[in-house]
């Protein structure tokens, strides 16, 4: 197998995965992907997943395969917090949501984690575009709020949410305030709904 072929075949997808290579070539030899491994001709992401070196050069890339790699997701969390500048820190990991198995995935590009709800609770992202015409799932930025309350109940006094350094300007101004009491009603959890309502009761809303 000539690896210039492959790589002309594959690289626009970004990443891909072996199914997509046996649906391209059912005969193709697997041991393939263990040389071009070796040669780092290719990144490993997860089991069955893989992409190219020179994506490493664009840090969008991080959450396209946050989406591809682990399916159904959406971008959530911290990582969508820091992505709004809702909190102050640069956040290194990805953490996606999703209706699957809790999940954890280490690869040269970064750590992924996945955290599991329930089917009707999966809903409150849009697609994104973020570069070479691709796009990315990604929690609105109410719904990034309400998965961080909804996963992380030990944050619960007006202190520990200061401590959280949610940024004034954003939480004042751009915070819709009916859409993510909609999303925590959604969820019918008093604890969740008095966990929000101490929330913004610290940022005056």
């Amino acid at each position: 197998m000539d690896f210039i072929e492959f790589k002309n075949f594959f690289f626009k997808l970004g990443c891909f995965s072996i199914n997509q290579i046996y649906a391209w070539q059912l005969e193709f030899d697997r041991n393939n992907l263990t040389r071009w491994l070796k040669k780092g001709y290719l990144i490993h992401l997860r089991q069955g997943y893989y992409t190219f070196p020179e994506y490493q050069k664009n840090v969008d890339y991080l959450y396209y395969f946050a989406n591809k790699i682990y399916k159904p997701s959406y971008i959530s969390l911290q990582t969508a917090l820091s992505f709004y500048g809702i909190i102050p820190e640069s956040v290194v990991n990805i953490t996606s949501v999703t209706t699957l198995k809790t999940a954890a995935f280490q690869n040269d590009f970064s750590n992924y984690a996945y955290k599991s709800i329930k089917a009707n609770h999966y809903f409150g992202f849009t697609a994104r575009q973020i570069v070479d015409e691709k796009t990315v799932l990604l929690a609105t930025p109410e719904k990034a709020i309400v998965d961080f309350l909804y996963f992380y109940p030990f944050y619960r006094t007006e202190q520990d949410f200061l401590d959280l350094r949610f940024d004034e300007d954003f939480m004042s101004q751009e915070l819709q305030h009916d859409a993510i009491k909609e999303i925590c009603d959604s969820f019918q959890s008093k604890a969740l709904d008095n966990r929000l309502k101490i929330l913004l009761k610290v940022h005056h809303l």
